[in-house]
């Protein structure tokens, strides 16, 4: 369902962080083999861990689907959606209450599109408000977070990816955000240089090739 990795050593700056992600050929499955999973998704981090904690959590899964309310493939989109998306976040907001560090950051994948309605892709939108959402009630009191942690959505636009320009080939590539700046965003929040406040939503905006932050007013 998703894979898990350890990462340390980054900048020669040393750090233990889990990177939550979901395998390309994952598509979905009924609901009690995807819980199992989901569950066998946080005994095996617990194995790999351990008593030891981790400075960061980083939640980048996700996908697309488009459709609109009328679309014949709407219940399988929001479906897919949902646990590409939220599940996932859930997952990862789980094992941070249990395995992030005091001051540790934990990162989800919202989306800037969400922002507003998304009538073209129902479930797109719906799922990455629910992550927005959940990103904020993390950063309430007795969420559940250790003390001091801040839980931070990136809001990105398009991503520079391989898949997005093979689906997109004559898309403008300029307005994409690069890989290498999310991985230089994230090492500087890891260590805590501008690091967002605990419930920020981050959008990721790049426009000819320059790329800024810009925090969303909340919910």
């Amino acid at each position: 369902m998703c894979c898990v990795t350890r990462l340390c050593n980054w900048k020669k700056v040393t750090f233990k962080a889990v990177l939550i992600s979901i395998p390309l050929a994952y598509q979905s499955s009924v609901f009690n083999m995807f819980l199992f999973d989901v569950l066998k998704v946080t005994t095996e981090v617990g194995k790999l861990l351990g008593e030891e904690k981790v400075d960061a959590i980083l939640c980048v899964a996700g996908g697309w689907a488009g459709g609109s309310a009328k679309a014949k493939s709407l219940y399988k989109n929001c479906d897919l959606m949902w646990k590409q998306s939220v599940w996932t976040s859930t997952i990862s907001s789980h094992l941070a209450t249990k395995h992030l560090k005091q001051g540790g950051l934990l990162t989800l994948t919202g989306a800037q599109a969400a922002l507003s309605g998304t009538p073209g892709m129902i479930g797109y939108g719906m799922a990455k408000g629910a992550v927005h959402q959940l990103c904020q009630s993390l950063a309430g009191a007795n969420s559940g977070l250790p003390s001091g942690s801040a839980a931070v959505a990136i809001l990105p636009v398009t991503l520079d990816t391989p898949a997005n320009r093979k689906s997109m080939p004559d898309a403008d590539f300029s307005s994409w955000t690069p890989l290498e700046f999310i991985a230089e965003t994230f090492y500087d929040w890891i260590t805590g240089k501008n690091r967002p406040n605990s419930g920020s939503l981050i959008q990721v905006i790049t426009t000819g090739g320059k790329t800024e932050l810009v925090a969303a007013a909340h919910l």
